[in-house]
């Protein structure tokens, strides 16, 4: 869907209103805003090779990097994903250098990045022990 492509550029700038309504939304709803959170940016691929050279190469840059999985995009087609990590406060500025760095990236390796999440943080914050990407297995 050659429609849907957004330049560099555009998906930087795409990605800076979406940080700033997240954080907003995070805020609104009561998480602590000067704590740390770990900034969950999600990268897709097709290829695993090419998956490995790119997520190599956001760890150099300073991410933690969660194993890659298998999924389905909105088509049904098989793809790669995972998440490179940063642990950042909910500054827009931090979080959009990070955003920049692997918007380039993907770019680079001609894969998608799809934006970031995070989890709530408070004192009335629930985790979910079971789905929880930091347990030791």
């Amino acid at each position: 869907m050659q429609d849907d492509y957004l330049s560099v550029e555009e998906l930087i700038e795409f990605q800076k209103e979406e940080t700033r309504e997240i954080i907003a939304a995070l805020i609104e709803d009561g998480s602590e805003p000067d704590a740390l959170y770990d900034i969950e940016h999600h990268l897709f691929a097709e290829d695993l090779e090419v998956l490995q050279e790119a997520v190599i190469e956001a760890f150099k840059m300073g991410f933690e990097v969660l194993e890659a999985e298998e999924t389905e995009d909105e088509d049904g087609t098989k793809v790669l994903c995972c998440d490179a990590i940063m642990q950042s406060a909910l500054d827009p500025l931090l979080i959009d250098e990070q955003v920049e760095k692997l918007v380039n990236l993907a770019e680079k390796y001609d894969i998608i990045y799809d934006g970031w999440g995070t989890f709530y943080e408070g004192e009335d914050a629930i985790y979910d022990e079971e789905n929880d990407d930091y347990d030791a297995e």
